[in-house]
């Protein structure tokens, strides 16, 4: 059975003292929640945040780490940027790559995300994969061609052992911080149409065993009906991300 997740993406938000009382609070809540062993929670802080939150978390063990991106090389004269085997060695298990936000503010296209996956998964880290469409997109009625072509640009050139690590997030552009989200319809149509491209790639069994995010807005009160959707399995979270009630609502909603 595939994994239900949610995902907490901080972005740039929060300092470290706000963000150690966030984590202590959101672990306290699920502690005392009862979550099925098919459900976890990944929380991905700022980088700077990592290593402190990494060890809150491990205390719980309820929730697991993530981070927000990667450089594609092992290590070598790249200012500023952080690795993967970095990552790896402050108990980092998720890295968030294809960011709608890191393919329009960086410029970050399929042949660097393809060199940022092979990374990920090299050092044992497991991919939330980001695609999704622009309203422009939407409304010229060319969702499902631009997410196919995503798809196989950013994916599919994967072996079958390599693509059953990756968690896959669908996240409508149009929905990101605006307030929008797409119906569970909606969502659903969407998903619907990846796990059948999963399936025409590779197979059956790859389709019904990846899991995949909806990451539009999703929050307290909406999480419910949309996690309900089949292929609906679960969210990748921003702003209700950073109020403990609302995320841990979420989370509950399974």
């Amino acid at each position: 059975m595939r994994k239900n997740i949610v995902a907490g993406n901080w972005k740039m938000n929060m300092t470290y003292q706000d963000g150690l009382a966030l984590v202590s609070e959101i672990t306290n809540m699920v502690a005392d929640e009862t979550l099925g062993a098919n459900v976890e929670v990944v929380i991905a802080p700022p980088a700077p945040f990592l290593h402190s939150i990494g060890k809150l978390l491990s205390e719980g063990g309820r929730i697991h780490l993530g981070a927000q991106n990667c450089h594609q090389k092992e290590s070598g004269a790249f200012t500023g940027e952080v690795s993967a085997k970095q990552l790896q060695s402050v108990g980092v298990e998720y890295v968030i790559l294809g960011h709608s936000e890191r393919r329009q503010y960086f410029h970050e296209d399929d042949e660097l995300l393809s060199q940022k996956l092979k990374a990920v998964l090299a050092a044992g880290l497991k991919p939330i994969f980001c695609i999704g469409e622009s309203l422009e997109t939407r409304e010229a009625d060319e969702t499902f061609d631009f997410l196919a072509a995503q798809l196989k640009n950013g994916l599919f050139h994967l072996s079958n052992e390599e693509f059953d690590q990756v968690v896959i997030a669908y996240e409508p552009i149009w929905a990101i911080g605006t307030g929008k989200t797409a119906t569970s319809e909606q969502a659903q149509e969407v998903h619907a149409f990846i796990r059948e491209q999963i399936a025409r790639a590779y197979d059956a069994e790859a389709a019904q065993n990846t899991t995949i995010l909806y990451g539009g807005s999703a929050n307290a009160q909406n999480a419910r009906e949309l996690f309900g959707q089949p292929d609906v399995d679960g969210g990748l979270i921003g702003g209700a991300s950073l109020k403990s009630r609302d995320f841990t609502e979420i989370i509950k909603s399974f």
